[in-house]
């Protein structure tokens, strides 16, 4: 039996360790097995470009949870979108994505595979498993869920979301002592988040919580105020502009700062309209998404917000890089290893889909048919804890 790994997508903070805990799973239950990695991702797959897991990665797996990034690369493919398969030479003019993926699987006879992203990478796994059903060659793939935004539908809880929002506050707890270099200073901390804000909104309430450990010496201009978060602005609520000037204003008169958590996908409609207003083209990947790192919404926030609140200095800090690239937290780590068990489970009996905590299965930790996964899934708002969470800043909703 022969198994095969694949990641994709950008990095999150669960990607080694769940090599590690499948690693595991395989080496406790079927010692005898062959492990292959594709390398960066779907490319590796088209390219034919694979590394072999020999028995000192077996037997040292526990080495992979002390890691972020990916130990066999990532890449950003999308095998139905095929002349950017072919631009990018994954595939020569003519060919068929899809067929070269299924002919490569063939060729290297393997039995599982298993796919580690978001709702893009399971839904090429998907639609490659019925292709190759469709051609007589039955390969069970199962995947897991990755994406610190925490997105996917119908998943509650995806890989590496807790470990981002931990790593986003411990990033911010730092960058916001730059409070005592200037007065009136306007600093916002960008947080990955293209279309739900949970990460941004997770990441406010984390740093939140370490601040309330904090002992503060306001004698020393050291306030809890100065520190604290005053305004979080996510793509799932609009918000006046105006009013909200005036709101910061006042806080800016009395704590002599403003701290604003802004998820990068927040306003993302009103920029772009903005730029083809201005017959600008609008840079997007593989997918169809806009390529929110060379549109840079920190940077035009920071430009309306700075002029409006009179700063004298205005400091933008991305936490995502950063956050992303971090080894998977306790939290995270017993939710991998718990998934890697049951991915096993279902692979070995030859049952494809992707392993997740079903919102629809009252959040169990269950195979879910690769038909039901999907992206787009917004944050919920209308949690208590994160509507305690704006009322706490001053906020309205």
């Amino acid at each position: 039996m022969k198994i095969a790994f694949l990641t994709a997508g950008g990095i999150a903070p669960c990607l080694s360790s769940s090599i590690g805990a499948l690693i595991e799973q395989y080496a406790k239950r079927k010692p005898e097995v062959k492990m292959i990695g594709y390398l960066n991702g779907y490319s590796g797959l088209l390219l034919g470009k694979s590394i072999v897991f020999p028995e000192s990665v077996k037997n040292n797996f526990t080495a992979l949870y002390d890691f972020g990034g990916s130990p066999i690369g990532n890449s950003r493919v999308k095998l139905t979108n095929i002349q950017d398969c072919i631009d990018r030479g994954y595939v020569n003019d003519g060919e068929d994505p899809l067929r070269v993926a299924a002919d490569q699987l063939k060729k290297d006879n393997v039995d599982i595979l298993h796919t580690i992203g978001g709702d893009d990478t399971n839904t090429m796994a998907a639609q490659l498993s019925n292709y190759l059903k469709e051609n007589n060659y039955d390969l069970t793939v199962v995947g897991l869920p990755k994406t610190v935004d925490n997105d996917v539908f119908p998943i509650t809880q995806t890989l590496g979301a807790w470990t981002a929002a931990d790593q986003g506050a411990i990033f911010f707890e730092n960058i916001i002592n730059e409070n005592t270099t200037s007065t009136r200073q306007l600093i916002i901390h960008e947080v990955m988040g293209r279309n739900c804000g949970w990460l941004t909104a997770q990441t406010a309430f984390e740093y939140r919580k370490r601040l309330h450990a904090k002992t503060f010496l306001p004698e020393l201009m050291v306030s809890k105020d100065k520190w604290d978060i005053d305004a979080i602005y996510i793509p799932e609520i609009d918000f006046d502009f105006k009013s909200e000037v005036d709101r910061l204003n006042k806080i800016m008169d009395k704590k002599d700062g403003i701290n604003i958590f802004l998820s990068e996908g927040a306003g993302l409609d009103t920029i772009t309209r903005e730029m083809e207003s201005n017959g600008e083209v609008i840079p997007r990947d593989a997918f169809g998404h806009v390529r929110l790192d060379e549109i840079n919404p920190g940077k035009w926030f920071a430009k309306r917000f700075s002029s409006a609140l009179k700063a004298e200095k205005t400091l933008v800090q991305k936490s995502g890089y950063f956050a992303r690239s971090a080894k998977s937290n306790d939290r995270d780590l017993n939710l991998i290893k718990d998934s890697a068990k049951l991915a096993v489970d279902f692979a070995l009996i030859q049952k494809s889909g992707v392993i997740g905590k079903d919102m629809d299965e009252n959040g169990d930790l269950v195979l879910i048919d690769f038909n039901r996964i999907k992206g787009g899934k917004p944050f919920d708002y209308s949690l208590s804890w994160f509507k305690e969470l704006l009322l706490d800043i001053g906020q309205k909703n």
